[in-house]
């Protein structure tokens, strides 16, 4: 047996699982499903999640190379057009993963190079962000680390003004939310109009571990476009050696609690699997003297999701679910669930050590 057997098989599930929910979702976009029963609650415009399922379509049209299945992700990613002129920074999330995989696909090409065009016209040059925005309500001036994952290479991809946009969007979001060696900082903050300041938002509390996947991931991707890295007041690779410093990102536990502060409470599957993919990308970043021990880390946090999280058909659940994600521990919400976006980053994670993805253009 080959050491990447237990990656084979553990694909071959969540593809099967997607071909499942798909048959379930329909035309709407799955966001979390029951751990007793693999039901799954759905959007019917995806929300800031609906890029991850168009983006596990087009894994599936990889992996089983059938025109249908091409078909069946092409119309999904077409159904977000709603988002391009919606007022979030989470477009980053909803068309970077939506599209990123649909290489060759022109339709795809052009929602993805519209997307980019709208947050750059919505990039606030004064305070160096694409804003939160207003589009699940709350207030607009925020600068959350959701906001910044898929958001770095949207923009790259707008010319060198969305270069320049890309690494004012990821310093903003370092000089808030990235503290030093031991020091956590809150994964949200609120712009001031009065005073001019930044001060930090309640929720998403400190030591929310996805909020610090989604910077690490990030980070790896400014590395990976040395034209943005290039533009930072802060380098990327000096953030990422912080950030890799904190919490035992490289040698605690491989499954994080949700929440930082509760050690004892629910762990988070789908910040497993964020941090695996950032490291892996993390890894190829050439010269760096982080490597191998991303390298190491990022493998060995793919095999524990596979081999320990993932639902069998002898457990009297539909197989390939991830379970054990953690939505919002703050809010109770879907705590030990399956969450859409822990499924596509152990599918991308998976895919990319089966040879089926280059993760440094995912």
């Amino acid at each position: 047996m080959s050491s990447t057997d237990w990656a084979d098989r553990a694909l071959a599930a969540v593809m099967a699982r997607v071909t499942a929910t798909e048959a379930e979702v329909g035309t709407r976009f799955p966001l979390y499903a029951d751990p007793r029963n693999g039901s799954w609650t759905t959007t019917g415009r995806g929300a800031w999640a609906g890029g991850f399922w168009a983006g596990l379509l087009w894994l599936r049209a990889r992996y089983t190379g059938r025109d249908a299945d091409r078909r069946a992700a092409a119309g999904c990613t077409a159904r977000l057009e709603g988002w391009t002129g919606a007022d979030t920074a989470t477009r980053g999330l909803i068309f970077w993963y939506g599209t990123a995989l649909a290489e060759g696909v022109p339709a795809a090409t052009a929602l993805r190079d519209r997307a980019a065009r709208a947050c750059l016209a919505d990039f606030d040059p004064e305070r160096g962000i694409v804003p939160w925005g207003g589009a699940f309500g709350g207030p607009r001036m925020l600068a959350r680390v959701d906001g910044v994952p898929g958001t770095v290479p949207l923009l790259a991809g707008a010319g060198p003004a969305g270069t320049a946009a890309a690494a004012a969007h990821l310093d903003r979001h370092l000089g808030l939310c990235l503290g030093g060696a031991g020091e956590q900082r809150p994964p949200a903050w609120r712009f001031d109009d009065e005073d001019g300041t930044w001060s930090p938002c309640a929720d998403p509390r400190t030591g929310w571990s996805r909020g610090r996947a989604w910077l690490l991931l990030a980070i790896a991707d400014a590395l990976l476009r040395p034209d943005v890295a290039a533009h930072g007041q802060v380098h990327p690779a000096e953030a990422a050696e912080r950030l890799l410093a904190q919490d035992d990102v490289l040698t605690g536990r491989l499954i994080p609690p949700a929440e930082g502060t509760d050690p004892d409470g629910p762990s988070d599957t789908s910040a497993a699997a964020i941090t695996a993919v950032a490291l892996l990308k993390l890894a190829r970043v050439p010269g760096a003297g982080w490597t191998d021990a991303c390298a190491y880390r990022g493998v060995a946090t793919l095999s524990r999701l596979a081999q320990a999280h993932l639902s069998r058909t002898q457990d009297g659940l539909p197989a390939g679910m991830l379970l054990d994600g953690c939505y919002d521990a703050g809010h109770g919400l879907a705590v030990r669930h399956e969450l859409v976006w822990g499924d596509f980053f152990l599918a991308l994670g998976l895919a990319s050590l089966d040879g089926l993805v280059d993760i440094t253009r995912v």
